[in-house]
């Protein structure tokens, strides 16, 4: 989720904004101008707008479908009940047998519910199981331990206790709720996009028992832990990356197209793949007519979690095959095949908020369990909402920051993941509902009077990851912002290991790229690995994640190729989305240009690319943007199952573990050793120097103006030409295996030997020192 240039939110400020247009998803058909919109103090909002998202063209909520649930008497024939343990939490084999247990503190009385799959088909639940809380509870755990056949069996659980709203309450026991550590997988439909039986959009979810033979062959699979900042991460769709026709992929839109097209990745240098969205959630959640494209939205980013240990069962080719095996084994052999190929796998991971919503969306697990205790409340039950999403989840309560440190250790142990990218993680940092610092620390603090929602500079959640002796060695990103307006780059906690999406760095490069004054400077400090943002928190150049492009706003293509989003796609009149993309369409708008035009965007797409590979810090390339994939100026592709489908190092010092010193670097001008910072300055350049590979030359020209710059004089060396974005390709990259080399780098041999080089407008160049002999 993104989020820039946020009006900073003060709880003592009742109109401060809570939204900014960026963050616009999930169907929330918010105006323009979000002065019309009523924010309330303290992070809540009423707006009908937001409650769309769950009442759009559902012919059957999920209660009526519950309701529907044929339920037998509560009985137990098949299984051997008996009291069971309160701890691990979810569904556990163990003794012959499986153990359930369940954290839920107000409710008063318990039922676990088991389903076959002939009599899921039917509607029917196969057997009631009351919990006795005498001898089925321990302390807030109801647990209980069964032994029989649970072959293709599946669960959920009823729960009995207030209805109350105003309490922060839901209960109602017609529901059949989801485990929240259901460790397997979710069952409902199988196939993407489909609706459930009679168009219903909810159909009831259950999870799948763990089965003695769910096992996978790792092969020896181990984690490559590869330092930092030598990762270059490539952030992608798992659908979207194969879904096109011409991708060719046997199996497309799933975890084995990925694995299929993961010798190209290799080949382009990626290293780390930052999957969006893999939990459990509903895409028809958000299901609704779209006029313009005559087709149906559907949350395609996925950022509406409904179960966090699961993977989406959608993205696999088997669907609910094999009560779900198979679709956790598929994204088990992604990840594996994905380490032989030396490719990192970070997910990307929405503990801010759930698919819940706020009150009027649906009962799905939490908010039937224990609403109170895991969605941050105000004191007459209203959910705060700094996730732009309806409700905000309670991250540092103790029991739900437990429960997002157990998910997370799980899938690095279980699914051999990398590490995590963490959607809106300024909320993390947020103070939990009623807020106690002796039920967080052990002792009360003096004058803490921090209220709900209040930023925290050490936050327990971001305590147990960064010392948990699992999680602390795993990447950890941070998208260190949310929709509350709190803003932390370059100031989230850290614990020396937590890295950030660099969001001022792609604001500042964006600008300076296509040619606005001011920037100079700003570029400058970019280019060393943001040493004002992260140097003096402790932290060193890959803490920060580089970025141009991302899935929320344009692609790089797009970036040149627009001054303004076109939106109307989305049938929204053209109101959703970021307004401030600090895009350039190079002179004409839309992907119909003049030919000079096009070469320009071609140009500036190498510029943006030369960047960002040689900036200090980590970069992150957008699925696409290698080749330049366009959405047609789309920049908030949410609700397309369509738009997003893709059509089918030189220098040591680029790499450096710590900030730029001037022993290494020296900036330069038109001339050497005197750079231009002023105001119209649209020149930076600079040189890195190595005791392995010598020296490098970097140059970037953002002025409409061309130029020849006088390089830096080396005596008995001589500069060579590397990369030049105003020459058409393959000559922008002379790589030593590219025919006709020769004749390429001396078409500037008469510059050069003046230690001079020409600088189109809109171009930049790196060159490289070589001896005389060796570049003779």
């Amino acid at each position: 989720m993104e989020i820039a240039h946020c009006t900073p939110f003060s709880l003592s400020n009742p109109n401060s904004k809570l939204f900014h247009p960026q963050t616009l998803r999930c169907c929330f058909n918010l105006p323009q101008n979000l002065s019309q919109i009523t924010p309330f103090s303290n992070g809540l909002m009423n707006n009908s707008r937001v409650d769309r998202c769950f009442s759009v063209n559902v012919k059957e909520t999920s209660a009526q479908i519950e309701t529907a649930m044929i339920e037998q008497p509560p009985k137990s024939l098949r299984f051997e009940v008996s009291q069971g343990s309160p701890a691990p939490f979810g569904a556990t084999l163990c003794d012959g047998g499986v153990n359930f247990a369940i954290f839920s503190a107000h409710s008063v009385s318990a039922t676990l519910c088991l389903i076959t799959l002939s009599d899921l088909q039917q509607n029917r639940v196969t057997e009631q199981i009351p919990l006795d809380p005498l001898t089925n509870k321990t302390g807030d755990i109801w647990h209980v331990f069964l032994k029989g056949n649970f072959d293709d069996m599946l669960y959920a659980y009823k729960f009995e206790g207030p209805m109350s709203p105003q309490d922060g309450h839901y209960y109602d026991s017609s529901r059949l709720l989801l485990d929240p550590y259901a460790k397997v997988s979710v069952i409902s439909r199988g196939e993407y996009g489909v609706l459930g039986p009679q168009g219903n959009c909810w159909p009831q979810m259950f999870c799948m028992i763990p089965s003695p033979n769910d096992e996978f062959d790792w092969q020896g699979d181990l984690p490559l832990q590869y330092p930092q900042r030598d990762l270059i991460i490539y952030e992608m769709h798992v659908r979207a990356f194969t879904r096109h026709e011409s991708s060719r992929a046997k199996y497309p839109g799933t975890y084995l197209g990925v694995t299929e097209k993961l010798d190209h990745l290799e080949e382009l240098g990626i290293n780390c793949i930052e999957l969006m969205p893999c939990h459990e959630f509903n895409e028809l959640e958000c299901y609704s007519y779209n006029p313009v494209m005559g087709d149906h939205k559907v949350n395609f980013w996925g950022y509406s979690t409904v179960s966090f240990f699961s993977p989406m069962i959608r993205y696999s080719s088997s669907g609910i095959r094999d009560c779900g095996r198979d679709a956790i084994n598929e994204f088990k052999l992604l990840v594996r095949e994905a380490h032989k190929r030396g490719i990192e796998v970070i997910m990307d991971v929405v503990f801010n908020h759930t698919a819940e919503g706020n009150e009027k969306g649906p009962i799905l697990s939490f908010r039937g369990i224990d609403n109170s205790i895991f969605y941050m409340l105000a004191p007459k039950g209203e959910f705060y909402n700094y996730s732009g999403c309806g409700n905000t989840f309670n991250c540092n309560h103790p029991v739900v920051r437990q429960f997002i440190v157990d998910c997370l250790r799980y899938w690095v142990t279980e699914m051999h993941v990398d590490g995590f990218r963490f959607d809106l993680a300024s909320i993390l940092t947020r103070s939990s509902s009623l807020w106690d610092a002796v039920n967080v620390y052990g002792n009360a603090i003096e004058g803490d009077l921090l209220t709900t929602g209040t930023p925290l500079s050490s936050p327990p959640l971001l305590d147990m990851i960064s010392n948990d002796p699992i999680l602390c060695k795993v990447k950890l990103i941070a998208e260190a912002w949310d929709c509350g307006g709190l803003y932390q780059v370059g100031t989230f906690p850290h614990w020396g290991i937590w890295s950030e999406w660099n969001g001022k760095y792609r604001d500042i490069v964006r600008l300076f790229i296509k040619g606005t004054d001011g920037f100079a400077g700003a570029f400058a400090e970019c280019l060393c690995g943001s040493p004002n943002l992260y140097q003096g928190g402790g932290r060193r150049p890959w803490h920060g994640i580089n970025f141009i492009c991302a899935h929320d706003g344009f692609t790089l293509a797009d970036l040149v190729m627009y001054n303004e989003k076109h939106n109307l796609a989305n049938g929204e009149d053209n109101r959703d989305g970021e307004n401030h993309n600090n895009s350039w369409n190079c002179g004409e708008e839309g992907e119909f240009a003049s030919a000079s035009v096009k070469r320009l965007r071609k140009r500036q797409m190498r510029n943006f690319f030369v960047c960002l590979m040689v900036s200090q810090g980590v970069p992150m390339i957008y699925m696409g943007d290698e080749y330049g994939h366009t959405k047609g100026g789309n920049n908030n592709t949410y609700c397309h199952d369509n738009y997003s489908y893709l059509p089918c190092s030189e220098c040591e010092s680029l790499g450096l573990n710590d900030f730029p010193t001037s022993e290494r670097l020296q900036w330069h001008g038109h001339t050497p050793a005197k750079p231009d910072w002023s105001e119209t300055s649209r020149f930076v350049a600079f040189t890195l120097r190595d005791l392995v590979k010598g020296e490098i030359y970097i140059a970037f020209n953002t002025s409409h103006l061309p130029f020849v710059v006088t390089l830096p004089d080396r005596p008995g060396y001589r500069w060579e030409p590397l990369v030049d974005t105003s020459k058409p390709a393959p000559f922008d990259f002379l790589t030593d295996n590219l025919p006709e080399r020769e004749i390429a780098a001396k078409q500037y041999q008469h510059f050069l030997d003046a230690n001079l080089y020409p600088m189109l407008s809109y171009s930049s160049s790196i060159l490289l020192l070589k001896p005389y002999e060796e570049s003779a």
